[in-house]
């Protein structure tokens, strides 16, 4: 849900701050004010195009910010989780940044992304319709989405993409098994050549990093010795090394300890300082002993790294890698060997495999067919309800069809769904996109829309043109629709009727003044006698009446 808009420096709006809530947000106000400048800086948010020109006279960025509320386990939290932004508590803050220098900027959460993420993001909370148009209805594939989502059919929907991926995995199997046995004669000989060189190098766990480490002694071999030779003679020389030295501070130390007892523990630490330097000196000694340096070790050493590199560069990064490519390669061998078998294999299990999603499509276009019919009945009732009662309307369920004229099963089954409609009488019905206006369009969506309340997981819906061409009864009925949507959707809805305004639960008033010779637009939100003015000028179409002021009250007393 939307909590919060702020705009800053878009249009007319210098700063501004934008309050939503739950149900029906009525944002009305004469023409010009910039009512459609608030929507326009929305669609920024939903990752529309950003438009420089529309930067703020004498500024050179629009800041656009939304604070929205997340529904629990709904996609856009998934989605955030794939992209690694954490929400705050349920809550996160869209930024968008338009520049008048060059490229804008888009921020989740202070997490910058690109335009089409945002789309990704914005497209499972919100659904916007009218002249900034991000109209979900004229993409025909969710036009199948609806009406599975109305027939209660999602889940097995997901269970045959589920059956789709597995059969594909088969097929894509069996042609690789299948390949020309030209290609398999060449693949196998490849592969039989790396077994021979891998195997032949007879490769350990750990042995690079050994053969390293001992190239790195052999090559440091004189300084080695120099260094072994040196401590040695710093510990045992003849005229004044460290264990001479302690050996007569010993004797010393002993002749004390016999006048005094009080030296006693002295000595015995200087005894064990003496072993332990002694156990270093033998120590050091050994390991000299071990350095076994000759140039031709030197030599096989760098000629097997060689060999070791030269196969992680063809068949992996480590000695590890390397083991697991010629497991793999012996995998291949042996599969190319028994394809015949395999092949029968696995024809087997893609039959099996098609009979269950044919299956299970079919069984999905069956209810997808007789549910079409009840979803038909519905929106058309609601359409009649709104205005359009010449009209006709269609959920156009057909089968798709290969390039050979055969039927096609794809991971959502074997139907192509279009909405279609004939706004009027005696004419055919055509798809959305080619035959509705946006006011039109606006309103067959409130129908679905409210048909569908309970199962579309949308959260928030806009209308910019709902009440183009219509007033009287139909706009009554129009805000009556809008009122049972917002009973379990945020709806935001631009509107010149009172007969709509007055169903809102939030009241948005957008005025334009004019200060110093600039323009601005500003919002209130209005209640009480502020509302009743209101409504009363839309009512009168200027300044409010007396009479006008009663039919608003009478309004506001029966609707809201």
């Amino acid at each position: 849900m939307l909590e919060e808009l702020t705009i800053t420096n878009y249009a007319l709006i210098e700063s501004l701050t934008v309050p939503f809530t739950e149900g029906l947000n009525i944002l009305s106000g004469e023409t010009g004010a910039g009512k459609s400048i608030i929507v326009g800086a929305l669609s920024l948010i939903l990752g529309g195009k950003g438009d420089p020109s529309l930067i703020r006279t004498g500024t050179e960025e629009a800041v656009v910010t939304a604070t929205i509320r997340l529904p629990e386990n709904g996609g856009a939290l998934l989605y955030l989780q794939e992209k690694d932004i954490a929400d705050d508590d349920g809550y996160i803050i869209i930024r968008r940044v338009l520049k008048r220098s060059g490229r804008g900027a888009i921020y989740v959460q202070s997490v910058p992304m690109a335009r089409q993420d945002l789309v990704d993001l914005t497209s499972s909370l919100f659904d916007m319709h009218g002249q900034h148009s991000h109209q979900s209805l004229l993409n025909i594939e969710q036009h199948r989405k609806l009406l599975d989502s109305y027939a209660g059919i999602t889940a097995d929907v997901e269970e045959l993409k589920t059956l789709f991926t597995a059969l594909s995995s088969l097929k894509k199997e069996y042609e690789d098994l299948k390949k020309s046995e030209r290609e398999i004669l060449v693949e196998q000989d490849m592969l039989r050549h790396a077994l021979r060189e891998i195997d032949a190098a007879d490769l350990k766990p750990g042995e690079e990093e050994d053969l390293a480490q001992e190239k790195k002694l052999l090559l440091q071999h004189e300084n080695l010795m120099e260094l072994f030779d040196g401590i040695s003679g710093q510990l045992s020389s003849v005229e004044g090394g460290a264990l001479l030295q302690l050996r007569k501070t010993r004797e010393m130390l002993g002749k004390l300890s016999a006048l005094t007892k009080e030296a006693e523990p002295l000595s015995g630490r200087l005894d064990n300082a003496f072993f332990e330097i002694e156990d270093i000196f033998e120590t050091l000694g050994a390991m000299k002993e071990g350095i076994d340096f000759s140039p031709s070790r030197l030599e096989e050493c760098e000629e097997r790294l060689q060999t070791i590199r030269r196969l992680e560069k063809k068949y992996g990064d480590s000695i590890e890698q390397v083991w697991e490519y010629r497991q793999e390669a012996e995998r291949k061998l042996h599969l190319y060997e028994s394809r015949e078998e395999e092949a029968a294999r696995l024809e087997e299990k893609i039959a099996s495999s098609e009979k269950k999603v044919l299956g299970k499509a079919a069984e999905i276009s069956k209810t997808r067919k007789i549910q079409s019919q009840e979803l038909e009945n519905e929106i058309l009732s609601g359409l009649k309800h709104l205005g359009m009662e010449k009209a006709s309307f269609l959920v156009n369920v057909s089968g798709k069809e290969t390039p050979s004229g055969r039927q096609s099963c794809g991971p959502a089954g074997m139907d192509v769904v279009e909405f279609m409609i004939s706004p009027n009488q005696g004419e055919p019905v055509k798809p959305l996109k080619k035959i509705a206006s946006g006011g039109e369009l606006s309103r067959i969506m409130l129908s679905i829309k409210t048909v569908l309340a309970d199962s579309d997981s949308i959260s928030t819906l806009v209308f910019d043109e709902i009440d183009s061409g219509i007033g009287g009864e139909i706009g009554l009925a129009v805000g009556e629709y809008l009122a049972r949507l917002g009973n379990s959707k945020q709806i935001l809805c631009i509107t010149h009727l009172a007969s709509i305004a007055v169903r809102a639960d939030n009241h948005i008033k957008v005025d334009k003044v004019v200060q110093g010779g600039r323009t601005f637009t500003g919002i209130k939100v209005i209640t009480g006698e502020d509302r009743v003015t209101e409504i009363a000028r839309m009512l009168s179409g200027d300044t409010a009446g007396t009479a006008s002021i009663e039919h608003a009250r009478e309004l506001l007393k029966k609707y809201s």
